[in-house]
């Protein structure tokens, strides 16, 4: 009789881009020292993973109930249309069901089964919990700080730097929180072993592993990539100056309204700044059905064309390869809805950010980035959401950022952030050994 494998890992990530990719980034680092990681995920997010990467388990497929995929609505900045997604998921039963089988799958063939799960995915815990030799560790994909505004927002921390922390009901709906919510009763009611931080815990162990992201080489290797496997964007930005361009993206989750649309590409062309503009609908609640992204990229056209005609700016409205953009040397600073994932990416490459919240966590993202770090520019006060940002406010940051005294030493700030980031990456940073820690406890 063959004697059980030692270990089995199962990451189970909360159905949104942010959270997905970075537990894609996690289970990549555990596979790539050796540890068997089964991506456990809903069909649709599983696809988009397996087409991403390859070399690595990615079977582990969880049953989502039917549930409704409405519209984006540009009118409401937290993503409402995601919101039946999300129920389904954490409440539905059947990926709490689907999970439990596979573990009790792999609790048979294996001495240990460790699951790494998001803390809004808490039901994966409950179910850890049932196997004799079972363990779970959540993980936290926000801010580590975060969770010190939650506690206490009259915080030292926060009272010294001047920082706000707008509680979770002014940047989220009620029944997001009251999802929210539940998982965290959830949590507390299942052992932990401990947490894993991408940057809280209520467990026995804090490991700070992050950033997970991939650190890319800013200068464009290309010898190594035939054209053809670039993007075009990339093409375009091999061409430019260094640390000249400003890259614009507000995530996978919140859509623009046209009017917004409108005044920011006036900005951009009153400005003459060079740019690649990430420009599209926001995904869809079943990422099987087509998304929208030709109707914003319209709306934008007409003011645009020149600019992209003469060189100027590109404005990309499908995929954009995120990471290899921020890591080119002509990028010098990223326009960004400020989640936690594009934030680390953006500082752990040395750009900058000009911060435009939308929703969740993102309005703290913005106060620890420019209030803290003092690595962004506030494009949009978090107390104006509810209005168009006019041509004007835009047109200052994107001048302070790009051509100050002020902006230049926010670029420079970040560059040293980056090469923290890299530091704490490197074998023996902090990031590593915690990773190893990580590795040792399963």
């Amino acid at each position: 009789m063959e004697s059980p494998s030692p270990v089995a890992v199962v990451t189970v990530p909360f159905p949104a881009q942010g959270h997905l990719n970075q537990f894609l980034h996690l289970s990549l680092l555990l596979a790539g020292r050796g540890i068997p990681v089964h991506f456990a995920a809903p069909e649709p997010h599983l696809r988009e993973a397996r087409a991403r990467v390859h070399g690595w388990d990615a079977t582990a497929l969880l049953d989502v109930p039917a549930h409704a995929s409405p519209d984006p609505d540009p009118s409401s900045p937290f993503p409402t249309h995601m919101q039946p997604l999300f129920e389904a998921f954490c409440d539905g039963g059947g990926a709490r069901a689907s999970l439990a089988a596979l573990l009790e799958e792999l609790s048979v063939s294996h001495r240990r089964v460790v699951v790494l799960h998001d803390r809004l995915a808490a039901f994966a815990a409950r179910e850890a919990a049932r196997l004799p030799n079972g363990e779970a560790l959540g993980v936290h994909c926000l801010a580590a700080s975060y969770n010190v505004g939650w506690m206490d927002p009259g915080h030292r921390l926060l009272r010294v730097h001047g920082m706000v922390f707008h509680p979770a009901d002014a940047c989220a709906t009620k029944e997001f929180v009251a999802l929210a919510k539940r998982m965290g009763q959830e949590r507390r009611r299942a052992p932990g072993a401990g947490m894993v931080s991408a940057s809280s815990s209520d467990g026995h162990k804090l490991f700070a592993v992050g950033p997970l992201n991939p650190l890319l080489n800013p200068v464009p290797d290309a010898a190594a990539r035939a054209p053809a496997e670039r993007h075009s964007c990339l093409e375009w930005l091999d061409g430019q100056p260094p640390s000249s361009v400003l890259y614009i993206s507000f995530g996978t989750t919140s859509s623009l309204r046209a009017e917004q649309v409108r005044e920011l590409a006036v900005a951009l062309r009153d400005t003459n700044q060079r740019f690649v503009w990430a420009l599209r609908d926001a995904d869809r609640a079943d990422m099987r059905e087509p998304g929208g992204e030709r109707r914003l990229a319209e709306s934008a056209a007409s003011l645009l064309g020149d600019a992209a005609a003469q060189g100027t700016g590109v404005v990309v409205t499908g995929w954009a390869p995120q990471l290899e953009i921020l890591a080119h040397g002509a990028t010098a600073a990223f326009m960004s809805h400020c989640g936690w994932n594009s934030t680390v990416e953006g500082l752990s490459h040395g750009k900058a950010i000009l911060a435009w919240p939308m929703h969740s966590d993102q309005p703290w993202d913005a106060e620890l980035v420019c209030k803290y770090l003092r690595a962004g520019i506030l494009v949009r006060p978090w107390e104006e959401r509810g209005d168009v940002t006019p041509v004007s406010a835009i047109r200052e940051a994107i001048e302070r950022a790009m051509r100050s005294d002020e902006g230049a030493a926010v670029r420079e700030r970040a560059r040293a952030l980056g090469d923290a980031v890299c530091a704490a990456r490197a074998n023996g940073g902090s990031s590593s050994r915690d990773l190893d820690a990580t590795l040792s406890r399963t």
